[in-house]
């Protein structure tokens, strides 16, 4: 790096690192094509990240635009729960369910994934529930977490089950991160990228099953 980043930087890079990888592991996971992933941090504690993920997918069947739905939305919901995931080496590696739905509405920066969840949930059930009516609001309610409760379930395992292998490629993120140089002015902005030849390159990226 050009400049060493602060602790309290480095501590929060790592923590949105971890969220941008938990998108991206379980994607990999779930057979979507994938590309770089990228950070950018500044010294006040403002961040933006992105995992590249194509949505290009072949749909012959209703079976299939149901899974690929629900793998849409696990992709999702998988940032905020990466998120949680303690950075100790010797703490249980567990999903914070409360935190990690603060995240997600809003808390801190993943509203965007919010937004697309709560419409992916609702195409969802419209299809597999096409008899209920609109006026039968306790029975869409109860739909509706029917489908959220088991797309989170199987997101929260395969969370568990790669917490390692997130965990390793969101050190790999962070300490590809350098300070962005401005023309000579003193910058606040620390900048990261594993490109797709990167990732497909570490040993952990290899690891994640389909």
């Amino acid at each position: 790096m050009t400049r060493k980043m602060p602790p309290a930087v480095r501590d929060h890079a790592l923590q949105i690192a971890h969220h941008e990888m938990g998108h991206y592991v379980v994607a990999r996971a779930l057979g979507f094509a994938t590309g770089g992933v990228t950070l950018t941090v500044t010294m006040d504690l403002r961040h933006q990240g992105g995992a590249s993920i194509s949505l290009v997918h072949p749909i012959t069947s209703m079976d299939a635009m149901k899974e690929h739905l629900e793998a849409r939305m696990m992709v999702l919901l998988a940032g905020a729960m990466a998120q949680t995931l303690p950075s100790k080496p010797s703490a249980a590696k567990r999903v914070d369910k409360p935190k990690a739905t603060a995240i997600l509405k809003g808390e801190q920066g993943a509203e965007q994934d919010y937004a697309k969840v709560r419409e992916l949930q609702h195409l969802l059930r419209n299809i597999f529930y096409p008899d209920t009516g609109p006026a039968s609001n306790e029975r869409i309610t109860a739909e509706l977490k029917t489908l959220t409760d088991r797309a989170w379930a199987r997101t929260q395992k395969i969370i568990e089950d790669q917490a390692e292998t997130i965990a390793e490629l969101a050190m790999a993120l962070v300490d590809s991160m350098t300070i962005v140089e401005q023309w000579g002015r003193p910058s606040d902005t620390y900048e990261g990228m594993l490109t797709a030849p990167m990732l497909e390159r570490l040993w952990a990226g290899q690891a994640i099953p389909s």
